[in-house]
Parts: C-alpha cells; structure tokens; sequence
C-alpha cells in the first residue's frame, strides 16, 4: 500500500512562488510514476507535470516554465515549484502516485491509484 501526503500550499499575492513538497510512504518500491494536478472548484482536475522513476519529466504545455517538478528519492519526496503564480493558479493542488492500474497518460487522474488529501494554494492578485 502507497499512502501520499501533500503540503506546502498557502496564500500568496501574484507575482510569488510557492514550492510544494508530496511525501510517500509504504511500498514506495512499487511507485513507477509520481504526478501533480490541481483543482479548482467547479472545474474538472487537470494535470499539472508527472515524472517516473528515472527522472524523466512531463509537463503540460501551458505551464511548463513557470512550474517545476522534482523529487529527492532518498527522502521519497516530490517536489512542485511554482514561480509568478497568478490569481487563475488559485487551486487545491493533489499529489498523485501510480503503483498499478492501465496507463491512460501522465496527465490523465484515472492512471493513478493513490491520492493525497490535497493542499490549497490561494493566489490573490
């Protein structure tokens, strides 16, 4: 069993940054691929940037540049740093993990079998 635990989210004005820190625990050896998503409220959950076990990144076009992905595997923590955030950025942010399942894309919520309970980020402008 994989648990996540997601924190780091807060208030900020536009134009700051905010990393966000999701830390793993149990049969972490089963994890293959780790992705952040947020969610607004009345919106669908969109994928924000995942990377697997090896270091390879992806990112959804529209915010690649201002948000990074990246983790520490001997801490077994995943990072998510978001520079000139802005008031449309405002969001619960979830951290997800694939251990098993069918792979729909990096991006899509249904590839992942493990979420956290989510960390808010709130953007005021």
């Amino acid at each position: 069993e994989v648990q996540v635990v997601e924190s780091g989210g807060g208030s900020v004005q536009a134009g700051g940054s905010l990393r966000l820190s999701c830390e793993r625990f149990g049969y972490t050896q089963s994890i293959y691929y780790m992705a952040w998503f947020r969610q607004a409220p009345g919106k669908e959950r969109e994928g924000i940037a995942g990377t697997n076990r090896e270091g390879r990144t992806d990112y959804v076009e529209s915010l690649k540049g201002r948000f990074t992905i990246s983790q520490d595997i001997a801490k077994n923590i995943l990072y998510l740093q978001m520079n000139n955030l802005q008031p449309e950025d405002t969001a619960m942010y979830f951290c997800a993990a694939a251990s098993s399942g069918t792979w729909f894309g990096f991006d899509r919520p249904g590839s992942y079998n493990n979420w956290g309970q989510g960390t808010q980020v709130t953007v005021s402008s």
